[in-house]
């Protein structure tokens, strides 16, 4: 079975680089799999679970989550409405 895999950039700081490198050559594995495996680890340690959101489920999330007070919101609101018109007009 062939495994999807995702391309991601991250900044990491020289010492996070030397230590990565140090487990990459003590297991022998790739800077990838180290990172594959520091992080399961970890979120196996946490409890963490990977819950996949449906996309209203993440609306509803970022609109708890979101600091955007009433006001700015009905601004907003308007601008899409008003931007979706002008662009119907042709």
């Amino acid at each position: 079975m062939a495994m999807y895999t995702l391309k991601a950039t991250y900044s990491l700081r020289p010492e996070t680089v030397e230590n990565l490198e140090a487990l990459s050559a003590k297991w022998r594995v790739s800077k990838s799999e180290t990172l594959r495996r520091v992080i399961a680890r970890v979120a196996q340690e946490e409890g963490a679970t990977a819950k996949v959101l449906s996309p209203l489920e993440a609306l509803d999330l970022l609109q708890k989550t979101s600091r955007l007070d009433p006001a700015a919101a009905a601004d907003f609101n308007k601008e899409v409405r008003d931007e979706r018109r002008a662009s119907n007009r042709g």
